[in-house]
């Protein structure tokens, strides 16, 4: 089976995010004719290089560097107006075309000002202890709102300007109210500010808005092939991951259907993201941690900062028993396996298969994550290469220790590795499929 075969495909991070999403997305989307963002907001942030020029997207699905596709925001994703402009009108004075191109969900919904803030004073009234480590940019207030029913504004209520004054009106006061009572803030919200910001919102986002659920399912009528771009990863996941220490919405392939509307059955092929270590933003458990230079090392190697945040992420060895879980409720039929450039050099790669705690291994993420915050990873020891990576395009181009490394990546997480990144750009990411042999 070569990549072109491969069906509408969904491109899912299997650790703490970061993994390296977009970069795959830019790799795959010629081989797709449309590329869908199904989950998440303002919060996620995709990393692609082109020709040495980097891409930062936060909002725009990655398939947008390819102007000849289609690409769409879907009703499972939250939409910060302010970002997403921002977005279109940075990538255009790049010279990039974006119009016919990018379709938005009317049932998508979005983020205002006072979601930004309520992220920000529930993390600080959380504590040092509690705290989750959010981007701040009001993606949990918005889907909590979403959730609630009564709160949530979607796009389809902001091209409506009676209908955005009457929501925003109800919704305003209570947030007003809330933020008096709880957070002791005297500063408030003034409904015709917000109004008349989000009314020029609208006008502008309104070109690219349609129903997606019914454009997705006549693009996959007529044959086309759909590529859909996960935000954030596995185990951030609302159900499934490190809760609390999560997002808010479901990021795994399982959030493909409801996300953007399509059934169940449509998904053929699930490609699962790792990093050949471990990273991870935020509050949370990290049973691999790296807090000595090795971790420096990786980090200052491997740019891990973040996209959205510039925040320097926590590095450590690559967690097995974590990404296994992921794959377990993912079920990755292909694996891609990023940054493996970043550990040339290294003598020795422990990789963890277990968690010890007291007297007893285990090998499965605990409900109650704070039971991780005490546990012992209990590694295997794989040799790792001196030779750099960077000009390799071949799998066979690879050091005999990389290609085990990578096996046994498989081998942990049941599935076979068809893509390999070892370095930002491109031209350094090897099909194994197109390159074996």
């Amino acid at each position: 089976m070569s990549f072109p075969d491969f069906g509408h495909t969904c491109v899912v991070g299997l650790q703490w995010g970061d993994e390296g999403k977009g970069k795959i997305v830019d790799v795959l989307v010629p081989y797709y004719h449309v590329v869908v963002r199904y989950g998440g907001g303002a919060n996620a942030g995709h990393t692609v290089v082109v020709s040495g020029e980097k891409f930062a997207l936060h909002q725009l699905p990655s398939g947008i560097l390819h102007s000849e596709r289609l690409s769409v925001i879907a009703n499972g994703a939250v939409v910060d107006p302010a970002v997403l402009l921002g977005e279109i009108q940075s990538l255009r004075q790049r010279g990039l075309r974006i119009g016919e191109n990018l379709r938005i969900s009317d049932r998508a919904h979005v983020v205002f000002p006072y979601h930004r803030r309520e992220d920000q004073l529930s993390e600080r009234a959380a504590g040092p202890v509690e705290k989750i480590g959010t981007t701040g940019r009001g993606i949990g207030p918005c889907y909590a709102d979403k959730a609630s029913r009564h709160l949530g504004i979607r796009i389809a209520d902001i091209l409506d300007p009676a209908r955005l004054r009457e929501r925003l009106s109800a919704t305003v006061s209570y947030k007003n109210a809330l933020f008096r009572t709880v957070y002791e803030q005297r500063e408030q919200f003034d409904v015709e500010a917000i109004l008349s910001e989000y009314t020029a919102f609208a006008d502008q986002l309104r070109p690219f808005v349609c129903d997606t659920a019914l454009l997705l399912r006549e693009q996959m009528d007529a044959g086309k092939r759909v590529l859909f771009e996960g935000a954030q990863g596995s185990l951030l996941d609302v159900d499934h991951g490190t809760y609390p220490f999560v997002t808010s919405s479901n990021t795994g392939p399982g959030g493909v259907s409801p996300g953007a509307g399509v059934p169940p059955t449509s998904l053929r092929t699930i490609v699962g993201v790792v990093k050949a270590y471990t990273t991870r933003v935020g509050a949370g458990p990290f049973p691999t941690e790296l807090k000595n230079s090795i971790g420096d090392t990786i980090r200052e190697r491997g740019g891990e900062y973040g996209t959205t945040t510039g925040r320097p992420r926590r590095c450590g060895w690559f967690d097995a028993v974590a990404a296994s879980n992921a794959a377990l409720t993912g079920g990755p039929t292909h694996l891609a396996v990023m940054h493996l450039d970043t550990l040339s050099g290294m003598d020795e790669l422990p990789v963890c298969v277990g968690y010890r705690r007291g007297g007893s291994i285990v090998n499965r993420l605990p409900a109650d994550t704070y039971h991780l915050d005490g546990v012992e990873p209990v590694y295997e020891r794989l040799p790792g290469w001196s030779e750099s990576l960077n000009d390799c395009r071949r799998l066979a181009d690879l050091p005999a220790n990389t290609r085990g490394y990578v096996d046994f990546i498989a081998r942990r997480l049941g599935a076979p590795v068809r893509i390999l990144s070892v370095g930002p750009g491109r031209e350094q990411t090897i099909l194994v499929e197109d390159s074996a042999g």
